[in-house]
């Protein structure tokens, strides 16, 4: 009797470097959130996009609209808007796209810095900034990805805050390019394992990371528990990325293409992943490939 390989849900991929490819605007430290203001309709496309792809989750464009880095750089009355403008865009997508099967995941991102644990505030003010985005967000997503998640105080904080909604709640960690099956905080990945086991987080996954580093510390992710998931970055190297800096400032990798990207996928979705996506630099034709490889490969999607 044949077995049947299971569902892989595809996630969408990155949003922040896809914006600047289209985009007319200057790069800002709030390059993604300025874009909702003047030009709304290149969030619409880029989810759109991602769509037709063959994304079944696609995430809100709000990785930047944190209480901590809007006060930083001065939009901070306009939290509510660009968050319901993120909302809006999202949704008219998936009208558009006809596919009513797509899920829209709300976004708790780090507050201050990507990859920088250090500047992370103290983990009740964390928790108190978390629980404000929530409470917009979660009227309209089906889901909460605590994503780039640096520190387990951290993935802690995000986590108990999304778990407040009712609704699922996928935790995904981003760990150094050493791989030594690390956190970028310099805890190990098992540790925040464990903690997100203890206070029930739906899935587990690893992202914005060198693919070689997920694939390293890929064995770390194992639990009896819940779903796991890998969503890896396109950058050379995270090292120039200064917290209040820009992505500017960031080189892609030339041997990262569709291809070569949906075989360090595929080499998680066979060692038990159930969720995978793109980060900064993997675009739509990446997760286009990816459809096709998983199909062609005999799982649903």
């Amino acid at each position: 009797m044949m077995s049947h390989k299971p569902h892989i849900t595809l996630l969408d991929g990155g949003m922040g470097q896809e914006l600047l490819k289209r985009s007319s605007n200057e790069v800002t430290p709030l390059w993604s959130t300025q874009v909702m203001i003047d030009e709304p309709e290149i969030v619409r496309d880029v989810h759109l996009d991602y769509i037709f792809a063959g994304s079944r989750v696609i995430t809100l464009n709000a990785y930047t609209m944190t209480p901590e880095r809007l006060t930083r750089d001065g939009q901070i009355e306009d939290f509510e808007r660009l968050h319901v403008a993120a909302i809006n865009a999202a949704i008219s997508a998936r009208e558009a796209a006809g596919i009513p099967e797509v899920k829209i995941a709300g976004c708790l991102p780090p507050l201050v810095a990507s990859y920088h644990a250090e500047v992370a505030p103290k983990y009740e003010t964390m928790l108190k900034s978390y629980s404000k985005i929530v409470a917009i967000q979660a009227p309209h997503v089906d889901v909460f990805l605590c994503e780039t998640m640096s520190s387990i105080a951290e993935a802690k904080a995000a986590l108990v805050a999304a778990k407040e909604s009712g609704l699922p709640v996928w935790v995904s960690l981003t760990i150094a390019d050493n791989d030594q099956g690390l956190l970028r905080s310099g805890e190990a990945l098992s540790d925040a394992v464990a903690m997100l086991d203890e206070f029930g987080a739906d899935a587990k996954l690893l992202n914005c990371s060198k693919p070689e580093a997920i694939s390293a510390s890929w064995s770390k992710m194992k639990s009896d528990q819940g779903l796991t998931g890998a969503y890896g970055n396109g950058f050379t190297s995270i090292d120039s990325l200064k917290p209040g800096g820009t992505v500017k400032s960031m080189q892609s990798r030339t041997d990262l293409g569709p291809a070569a990207y949906a075989e360090f996928a595929m080499e998680w979705v066979t060692n038990g992943a159930g969720l995978i996506g793109g980060c900064c630099e993997v675009g739509p034709a990446h997760i286009a490939e990816l459809s096709k490889r998983l199909t062609e490969n005999g799982y649903s999607v």
